[in-house]
C-alpha cells in the first residue's frame, strides 16, 4: 500500500483505542490494526465497576464508545493480523495478512492471552469441562459444579459471574489469600454459593470423554483430595491464572523481559525509537482498564514529537485541511426510544461502502419454514435488502419434508451464478458474529480476505469433501476468528463446506458431541477441535483428514 500513516496502533483494546483517540486528536493519520474483536479482552467482562466516573458499565459498551470516539476523530480501522515488522528504516513496516502498510510511528498494544497452567488433564479437556472464558462457556455449566483456578482479580470476579449458573463455584487459590484487591476478594468469600481452598493447587483432571473427577493437593497440609462429579453428570473447571502477552511474533525487534513482556520507559517508548508499548503487553504492576487508556494516551503524546521529527527529517508536508478531521455528529435518543432493529443506520452506511467492493452480486437465501426463528431470519434479511446491489435477500418457504437431511431455517450464502458458496449460517449473526458474517459475504463475492500464496495453494490441494460445523456463541470473542477461517477456506474450495450454528438453538449438536466450550468445530461429523484457529491452523487439521 503507498498510504504512510503517521500513527498506526496495533491492538483496538482499551489501551490502542486510547492511543487512536489522542493521537487523531493530534490530527495525525492514524490507522488501527485488530485481528479478532475490537475492544479486545475487556469486552468478555459482564460489569465494570471501578472505571472513574462510570458507575458500572460492560466492556464491549465501553470500548464500543471508544472505538466511535476514535472515529470521530479521523481514526481508520482495520480487521487484520500483523505478523512482522520492518524497524530498521524511517519508515516503519508492518506486515499484515493484508498487505504490508508504512507508517512513521507505532503504538504496540498486543495484549495477551489465557495463560495455561500445565496440570494434567488440561488439554486433554479443553473443551471438554477445562475452559477459560466464563462469559462465552459460563452457560454450559448451569445446574453444574465449578472449580475456579486462580487467586488474583479475573478469578475472583469471574467466580461470582459464574455463580448465575453453576450450583456452587470452588475456587482454588495456591497462596494464603486472594492477590486482587480487597473489595474484589470480599464479594467472593462473602458470596453463599462459593467455597475457597487457600494454599491449594490442581493436580490433575480425568474422566471419559467428559470431566468426572478432578484431584488437589494442600501444599501447606500435605493433603491430597479428590471430587469426584456425581454418576452420569460432569462439572466445570475454569483457569484463571493469568495472560501470555502477544509478542512471540516481535521477540527479535524489540526488547523484552523474561516473561515475555514489553519493556518501555516513562513515556511508554521501547528500546526503538518511535515504537511505543500500552496496556496488559507492558511491564507494569496493575493491568486494569483504566491504566490500558493511561498508557495508550501516554503513547499517543509521546509520539507527537517523534512524528513531527519526522515529518520535517523526511520532508513531509502536511496539509492542514487535509489531516484535520471534524468530529461527526453524535446521534442521541431518548431513553426508552432505543430500535430494536438489527442492522442500524450507521451499520448501514458501513455495509454500503463495503458491498460496493464486491467483485460480483451474491445472494443471501433465507430458506425458511413457521418457526419462530424464521421469522427473525426473515427480518434480518429484510433489513439487509436494499442496501446495495451487489447483496440480493430472497426467501424460499420450506419444510424437512421438502428439504431432506438438511436442517432449517438458514441463510445460505449463495454465488452470482446461484450455487451455495458452502457458506451457511443457522444464527441470527448478531453479537461477535455478525462480522463473520459480513467478511462471509466478502469472501464468497471476492476478493475476500488477503491470504498468502502458500494458503491459496494448500486450500486448492483439498480433493476430498469436507464437512465442517462451527457451533458458536454469539456472545464469544474467539468465535469469529474460527468462523471467518472456515469461511475462507469454503469460499475457495467447493469441496469445502463451513456451517455455522448458534449452540444456543442448537442444544441437540451440543449434547451429540458433548460440547462444553466454543467455538468448537464438528469436521466430517466425528473429529473434533476445539478453540480459535486462523486459516493456516485450520488447514493443518484438514490436511490430517
Amino acid at each position: 500500500m503507498d498510504k504512510l500513516y503517521d500513527v498506526i496502533v496495533v491492538g483496538a483494546g482499551p489501551a490502542g483505542l486510547s492511543a487512536a483517540i489522542y493521537a487523531a486528536r493530534a490530527r495525525f493519520k492514524v490507522l488501527v490494526l485488530e485481528k479478532e474483536k475490537l475492544g479486545g479482552q475487556i469486552t468478555i467482562t459482564s460489569e465494570i465497576v471501578n472505571y472513574p466516573g462510570i458507575e458500572s458499565v460492560s466492556g464491549d459498551a465501553l470500548t464500543e464508545k471508544m472505538r466511535r470516539q476514535a472515529e470521530s476523530f479521523g481514526a481508520e480501522f482495520l480487521m487484520a493480523r500483523a505478523i512482522d515488522m520492518d524497524l530498521s528504516g524511517d519508515i516503519r513496516i508492518v506486515k499484515t495478512d493484508k498487505g504490508d502498510l508504512k507508517t512513521l510511528g507505532l503504538v504496540l498494544a498486543l495484549g495477551a492471552n489465557p495463560r495455561a497452567i500445565g496440570f494434567k488433564g488440561e488439554q486433554e479437556y479443553k473443551g471438554r469441562g477445562v475452559a477459560y472464558c466464563a462469559t462465552c462457556d459460563g452457560e454450559f455449566f448451569t445446574g453444574m459444579d465449578v472449580f475456579v483456578i486462580g487467586g488474583g482479580f479475573a478469578a475472583a470476579e469471574e467466580a461470582v459471574f459464574l455463580t448465575k449458573y453453576a450450583k456452587k463455584v470452588t475456587i482454588i487459590v495456591r497462596d494464603d489469600d486472594f492477590t486482587c484487591a480487597r473489595s474484589v476478594a470480599d464479594e467472593a468469600k462473602q458470596h453463599e454459593k462459593i467455597e475457597i481452598h487457600y494454599n491449594t493447587e490442581i493436580r490433575e483432571a480425568a474422566g471419559d470423554t467428559l470431566l468426572k473427577s478432578a484431584r488437589f493437593y494442600n501444599k501447606k497440609t500435605g493433603e491430597e483430595w479428590l471430587y469426584e462429579s456425581e454418576p452420569g453428570t460432569t462439572f466445570g473447571i475454569f483457569v484463571f491464572a493469568g495472560y501470555v502477552p502477544d509478542t512471540e511474533w516481535i521477540k527479535d525487534k524489540i526488547s523484552l523481559n523474561d516473561h515475555g513482556y514489553l519493556l518501555t520507559d516513562p513515556d511508554q517508548m521501547t528500546n526503538v525509537d518511535g515504537v511505543y508499548g500500552a496496556g496488559d503487553v507492558c511491564v507494569k504492576k496493575l493491568r486494569q482498564v483504566v491504566t490500558a487508556v493511561s498508557d495508550g494516551a501516554v503513547a499517543a503524546t509521546s509520539l507527537e514529537k517523534y512524528v513531527a521529527a519526522m515529518w520535517e527529517k523526511l520532508g513531509i508536508s502536511r496539509d492542514e485541511e487535509a489531516v484535520s478531521v471534524k468530529p461527526k455528529p453524535q446521534v442521541h435518543q431518548e431513553e426508552g426510544s432505543e430500535s430494536e432493529s438489527f442492522v442500524t443506520p450507521e451499520m448501514k452506511e458501513q455495509l454500503k461502502e463495503l458491498f460496493g467492493k464486491f467483485q460480483s452480486t451474491i445472494t443471501v437465501k433465507g430458506v425458511l419454514d413457521k418457526s419462530p426463528l424464521a421469522t427473525q431470519m426473515e427480518g434480518f434479511l429484510n433489513e439487509l435488502t436494499g442496501i446495495s446491489d451487489r447483496v440480493q435477500c430472497v426467501i424460499s418457504r420450506e419444510s424437512e419434508e421438502t428439504v431432506p437431511n438438511e436442517t432449517i431455517p438458514a441463510l445460505c450464502i449463495l454465488r452470482e451464478d446461484g450455487k451455495e458458496s458452502g457458506l451457511r449460517f443457522y444464527a441470527i449473526p448478531g453479537g461477535h458474529e455478525f462480522n463473520s458474517f459480513v467478511i462471509g459475504l466478502y469472501n464468497a463475492a471476492g476478493p475476500g480476505q488477503a491470504i498468502t500464496e502458500e494458503e491459496a495453494k494448500r486450500i486448492k490441494n483439498i480433493k476430498k469433501p469436507i464437512d465442517i460445523k462451527v457451533a458458536v456463541s454469539l456472545s464469544c470473542t474467539m468465535c469469529p476468528t474460527t468462523v471467518m477461517s472456515a469461511g475462507r477456506i469454503a469460499a475457495e474450495n467447493e469441496m469445502v463446506k463451513a456451517w455455522t450454528y448458534d449452540l444456543a438453538l442448537y442444544p441437540d449438536l451440543k449434547e451429540r458431541y458433548q460440547i462444553m466450550s466454543v467455538p468448537c468445530m464438528i469436521i466430517n461429523q466425528e473429529k473434533i477441535e476445539f478453540g480459535k484457529k486462523s486459516v493456516e491452523e485450520l488447514l493443518n487439521i484438514l490436511e490430517t483428514i
